[in-house]
């Protein structure tokens, strides 16, 4: 058990990072816990005012949605970018991205409906069933007026109709995110690395 003036010691430096990160910047984790209909509509999503919605609704930012298969839509009207999805492959939607992937400017995006994964199994994207898979995105934060980066995590069951959406994590400054899968993902172990990170 640590002692209290290790844990004070842990306590000073955290305060001292956040306050060198910035006072608002944080890395925000949204426990959706939603499923994903299996109709054209899919689930339409506004990530920094936490919406849901089974129809499009002004300011939406994702949209996974397809009766038999998974597929992705994304919102390109200005501001919002031009394409939103992270691709690793060469071609098709979003990809299943594996622990550790750093999203931010640097990563490649595509805007696609592609589907993702069929019903006969893994998909050429990395896609799983009955497995969680991570995808990442940018999006036009409407709080900050800004590009901000993250991924979210689906649990996809036996076949891609049936999906749930389990939680979205982004950086709410424009910074670099990592996924880190687990629900509630901690990308920094630690006292000092849970600073700046918030949950909703």
């Amino acid at each position: 058990m640590l002692s209290n003036r290790l844990l004070r010691h842990f306590g000073a430096a955290a305060a001292a990072a956040a306050f060198a990160a910035g006072a608002n910047a944080a890395i925000v984790v949204w426990n959706v816990n939603t499923v994903i209909p299996a109709d054209s509509d899919g689930l339409y999503i506004k990530i920094d005012t936490q919406q849901v919605g089974t129809s499009s609704f002004s300011g939406w930012d994702i949209n996974p949605y397809g009766s038999t298969t998974l597929n992705f839509f994304a919102s390109t009207s200005s501001p919002n970018p031009a394409s939103t999805y992270v691709r690793t492959q060469a071609s098709g939607g979003p990809s299943s991205l594996a622990g550790g992937t750093v999203i931010g400017p640097s990563s490649q995006f595509a805007n696609s409906t592609s589907a993702v994964i069929t019903s006969a199994g893994v998909g050429s994207n990395g896609w799983t069933l009955n497995a969680i898979n991570y995808f990442g995105f940018r999006f036009h934060n409407n709080t900050t007026n800004a590009i901000n980066y993250g991924y979210g995590a689906m649990q996809v069951g036996a076949n891609a109709a049936t999906r749930t959406l389990l939680f979205i994590e982004y950086g709410n400054a424009g910074e670099s995110v990592t996924v880190a899968p687990a629900p509630g993902a901690v990308a920094l172990l630690g006292l000092v690395g849970l600073v700046g990170r918030r949950r909703r």
